[in-house]
């Protein structure tokens, strides 16, 4: 509290007990309610620049609140693409069609309610033959195609197993001859094609049925392979060191002769086939980048040369069979010899030329262009 001296003026009527020009004591603001005049006007003051404070650091404030979000929360709030409509029940439609068609290529009499579970207009089928008497050996989808939002065409290649068929006339028949037919078996390739819709259940999965039987249809059509980088096919001879790396390679990789790792270049991975499948290769036949002709080589070009090769070998299997195989490989030259490096995933096809691609466009101005 402050506490002040004050000169009190003379009185007509003094107090008791006081003389005029006597001193008093002035006790400054007096207490309200336990809370001073003089704090209160203190937190006002404080109140008023805080609220002024405020408003200069709130728009500082949010600026830097906005430079601090890191770059990917802005990504998270991007809605995602849509799939693609060949992504959504491609897979579990193809796996439910082949279950299908193991299921109808085995079915015979009284089987109708195990092709239901796919098919439910099963039920009213009839169907005729004993149950089993055809066996789906292997089964593998080989077309599968989007008809409408949510169907599926799933076209599956069936090898089936069952009785040959009887050539013989009822005539030329012999006792005993009708069993022995019965019990010779022909494998056949037949290739089927499944209806298959597909919608979320209520638990929320995905769930498919067939709209049809399966339809027998014809096998796919083959079509002309692309023109390849690689020269013709010429004997791999056993002075070149591109057969020399490649045999060795290949020895390394299928039998587990020798270190591989010596065989490949700087930085290339590759780990040994295991356990080995083969106790020998033989090197037949290279087909060569860019080479036309079959000149012998017998020198090996500048480091850092690279050069794309198939090479078709015979291995030799544990039961003495041997085996054909091709690899296509990419070689590299350093220190006067070739090392692998790469295995490749596939041969290299050969460049569209120009010319074909002017006229395969303006032929068919709708076809997607050809790429490498």
């Amino acid at each position: 509290m402050k506490l002040t001296l004050n000169r009190r003026p003379a009185q007509n009527d003094p107090a008791p007990g006081t003389e005029p020009g006597d001193w008093e004591i002035d006790e400054g603001p007096r207490d309200v309610a336990g809370w001073s005049t003089g704090a209160q006007a203190n937190t006002t003051t404080v109140i008023r620049w805080t609220a002024w404070g405020l408003l200069v650091l709130g728009p500082l404030l949010g600026a830097l609140a906005y430079l601090s979000v890191p770059a990917q929360a802005g990504l998270t709030q991007k809605p995602l693409p849509p799939a693609a409509p060949a992504a959504s029940g491609a897979q579990g439609a193809a796996g439910f069609a082949q279950l299908f068609v193991a299921t109808y290529v085995s079915a015979g009499e009284d089987d109708q309610d195990e092709l239901a579970a796919y098919y439910p207009d099963a039920t009213g089928l009839r169907l005729e033959g004993e149950s089993g008497q055809r066996r789906p050996e292997q089964l593998t989808v080989v077309r599968l195609r989007q008809t409408a939002p949510k169907v599926w065409s799933v076209t599956v290649a069936a090898r089936i197993t069952g009785p040959a068929p009887d050539a013989k006339p009822d005539g030329a028949r012999r006792p005993g001859d009708k069993d022995d037919v019965q019990k010779q078996t022909v494998p056949v390739l037949r290739y089927f094609q499944v209806p298959v819709a597909t919608a979320p259940t209520a638990s929320g999965a995905s769930g498919y049925t067939a709209l049809a039987m399966p339809a027998e249809v014809a096998a796919p059509e083959r079509i002309t392979a692309p023109g390849l980088v690689y020269g013709p096919m010429r004997p791999a001879l056993p002075a070149d060191p591109r057969t020399q790396a490649v045999t060795e390679f290949l020895t390394a990789y299928l039998t587990g002769a020798g270190e591989l790792d010596r065989y490949l270049a700087p930085g290339t991975r590759l780990a040994p086939v295991r356990p080995a499948p083969y106790t020998g290769i033989a090197l037949d036949t290279l087909a060569i980048e860019g080479e036309k002709g079959a000149e012998p080589v017998t020198t090996v070009p500048a480091d850092g040369t690279t050069l794309r090769l198939l090479a078709a070998a015979r291995a030799t299997g544990h039961d003495k069979v041997r085996l054909p195989l091709t690899y296509a490989l990419t070689l590299k030259a350093r220190a006067g010899r070739w090392e692998i490096a790469g295995l490749d995933g596939a041969p290299a096809p050969a460049p569209v030329s120009a010319t074909r691609t002017g006229a395969t466009t303006s032929a068919a101005p709708s076809a997607a262009p050809t790429t490498r």
